[in-house]
């Protein structure tokens, strides 16, 4: 059912502990389709922790890019409440909410989601823009991320000019303008060959890494999933699996044979 609060009704924050980025409490998501009731996402309720990087797997239809736009807060639940780096999302303001989206989560998209008339430098150095950077710091920023994602000498060329590597690359940079504490990432390698997409995992596993940011990762590649710390399989809106994946002992091998990079130079 349903739960619609009343406007007298005060709502309390959620009690979140310490150590958790994303709480999900009871969260059910249901839409209207040709007057049929349609539950994309059943009641569910799962935690991740600062760090972690969590992978969701699960077929299309499955829930899971609907629960990853929900916790980007760009769609709301129709049932339950979200908490995210301890603030729980009901209760915060419009100007909160904004704040929040602006600095504490980024998304990076299957399909990129760059402004095809700005160039690659425009287009990580716009959320900057909008959060006030003045034009020194912008381009120090910018520049800067764009070495990261190894894409410098090619800032000034519009998507439309970009391969499909470099524009993922591209869109990681822009997500990490703000320095967000999670990074969302829904299907980042479903468009590219093999070698691209490992190339764009191992950057983002990098930055989970090297920085602590959390990483939540939405894939249908179970191989990919195995990857994460903990890997949650949806199906059907529900839940059926929550493990231990394979990442620990990835990344351990990881260390071994790559040289960690200063978490300074993101």
């Amino acid at each position: 059912m349903v739960r619609f609060f009343s406007k007298k009704e005060v709502l309390t924050p959620l009690d979140v502990p310490d150590d958790i980025s994303v709480m999900i409490d009871n969260v059910g998501k249901e839409f209207k389709k040709r007057n049929k009731h349609v539950h994309a996402i059943k009641t569910i309720s799962f935690a991740v922790k600062k760090g972690e990087f969590f992978s969701i797997i699960g077929r299309s239809g499955s829930g899971k890019t609907t629960l990853l736009n929900i916790l980007g807060t760009m769609i709301k639940p129709s049932t339950g409440r979200i908490a995210i780096n301890g603030k729980t999302i009901d209760t915060l303001s419009e100007h909160d909410l904004t704040m929040l989206k602006r600095f504490d989560i980024a998304t990076v998209y299957q399909n990129y989601n760059l402004i095809p008339v700005l160039t690659a430098y425009q287009n990580v150095e716009l959320p900057l823009i909008l959060v006030g950077w003045d034009r020194d710091k912008r381009r120090k920023r910018t520049e800067k991320l764009l070495n990261l994602v190894g894409l410098i000498h090619r800032r000034d060329h519009k998507p439309e000019e970009l391969s499909g590597g470099e524009k993922q690359r591209v869109s990681i940079a822009r997500a990490l303008a703000n320095k967000p504490k999670i990074i969302l990432a829904d299907e980042p390698t479903g468009d590219l060959d093999w070698e691209i997409g490992e190339g764009i995992i191992q950057l983002l596993e990098g930055i989970n890494r090297d920085l602590g940011t959390t990483l939540i990762l939405v894939t249908h590649d179970r191989n990919l999933a195995n990857r994460a710390d903990r890997m949650m399989e949806m199906r059907d809106g529900e839940i059926v699996r929550l493990e231990k994946a394979g990442g620990e002992k990835i990344r351990i091998e990881e260390q071994k044979t790559r040289e960690k990079k200063d978490p300074s130079y993101y």
